[in-house]
């Protein structure tokens, strides 16, 4: 008896090959991006903040422009590191 689940069209063996390789790399996009935001809201010199803050801006839009989060998330957490670097 066969897995019904199982894919058996070579376009679909590999799709699901390719899927679990940008899972795991859009994974690691993320851990990293929300690393850097972590470490940039826990940043209290406001000079190590600002040099930070255009890198850790670009981090976020790029995981909204490749999907990976939302567009509006992307601003919200733009808009809180900025508004965090600016009450420093």
């Amino acid at each position: 008896k066969t897995n019904q689940n199982m894919a058996t069209h070579k376009s679909a063996i590999k799709r699901i090959r390719r899927n679990e390789s940008r899972r795991v790399l859009n994974k690691y996009y993320g851990r990293t991006a929300r690393n850097a935001v972590n470490k940039l809201k826990q940043i209290t010199d406001k000079k190590e903040a600002e040099e930070k803050l255009p890198k850790v801006t670009a981090m976020v839009d790029k995981l909204a422009r490749k999907n990976i989060i939302h567009d509006n998330k992307a601003a919200r957490i733009k808009s809180q590191l900025s508004h965090h670097v600016a009450s420093l």
